[in-house]
């Protein structure tokens, strides 16, 4: 059962029967914006409560240390990206843990590792794309994901790019100032305070990009026909992939809710990499992600991001194309 199927229904009501705009371009569109951006908005509660507990627990300085020792080069890379692989976020939904990340004192390229792998490869890589596409196409998506993220995030490590983190949003209250405030180990009732306001801190400041975000991505979710994206992208020339990745950037949708129309498009004869370029863009870098990603990290950062995470899609269209 879909845990967020309340959320569709109270969707419906408002689009469909409250405002009588069943079937029409605009009632696609408001449907699509109560529905993601409350279901956001719950999501990113609830992540940040869980991150500032996770904060306050977390033993910074150990962590920290197996991390900057690098007894084995480029391990800490690919547990990033596999804890991304494990985690079913899009970009948006991994903010909080990217926020989390940097603050316990990570290393950036570590954390875009986690950043780049969470959204591109996803949950329905693991469980459907091996019905859908088989065995073969699964695994090679996946290395092909896990190499882009583990390379992206080790040439961020390179440029030295922490200075264009958005460190307000790292300023959060220590478990050693708690502690110092109660003189002892807080109660538990003052934790779930803590924790509350730590959280909420947090997603305040960053839901007025994901308005922006959603309302961009409800626009064109409603006003663009699919029949434009099908007629582009069926060629099979060089330049096609690339069009894909573009024609992904306006949408925003999870990567399970955009899989029935890449398994529409491979039907009506789109090539296999074309439409997983296509999706891949959707779930990472579409512009409604990127307004909200653009809250914590200022825009030299947020570039290196979308040119590594576009190149890496493009590869991973060329060559599933080529199979």
């Amino acid at each position: 059962m879909d845990i967020f199927y309340p959320l569709q229904w109270f969707a419906n009501i408002v689009s469909n029967k409250w405002l009588g705009l069943g079937g029409t371009y605009s009632g696609d569109a408001i449907n699509f914006f109560i529905y993601d951006l409350i279901k956001i908005g719950i999501l990113l509660l609830f992540i940040n409560y869980a991150m500032a507990i996770v904060r306050y627990f977390f033993p910074t300085d150990k962590v920290r240390d197996i991390l900057t020792k690098r007894r084995w080069y480029g391990l800490d890379y690919l547990l990033a990206a596999l804890l991304g692989v494990i985690t079913p976020f899009c970009s948006c939904s991994s903010i909080p843990l990217f926020i989390g990340f940097v603050g316990a004192g990570i290393p950036l390229g570590v954390t875009f590792a986690f950043l780049i792998a969470s959204p591109l490869i996803n949950e329905a890589s693991l469980y459907l794309f091996p019905a859908m596409f088989g065995m073969n196409v699964t695994i090679l998506y996946n290395l092909i994901g896990i190499t882009v993220a583990i390379l992206g995030g080790m040439l961020i490590q390179k440029l030295h790019l922490e200075k264009y983190v958005e460190t307000e949003l790292l300023k959060t209250h220590s478990k050693k100032e708690l502690e110092k405030e109660f003189h002892k180990k807080p109660p538990l009732k003052e934790l779930l305070k803590f924790w509350w306001i730590d959280g909420w801190t947090i997603t305040k400041k960053i839901f007025p990009y994901v308005v922006l975000g959603v309302g961009v991505g409800a626009i064109i979710h409603g006003f663009v026909p699919a029949s434009l994206i099908e007629t582009y992208l069926s060629s099979k020339a060089w330049y096609v992939v690339p069009m894909a990745v573009l024609f992904g950037l306006p949408f925003y949708a999870n990567s399970m809710s955009v899989i029935p129309v890449m398994e529409a498009l491979v039907t009506k004869g789109v090539p296999l990499g074309t439409a997983l370029a296509f999706m891949t863009a959707i779930v990472t870098i579409s512009i409604p992600e990127l307004l909200i990603l653009r809250k914590v990290m200022k825009w030299q950062l947020l570039a290196a991001f979308v040119a590594i995470t576009v190149i890496g899609i493009i590869i991973l269209g060329y060559i599933l194309n080529a199979i």
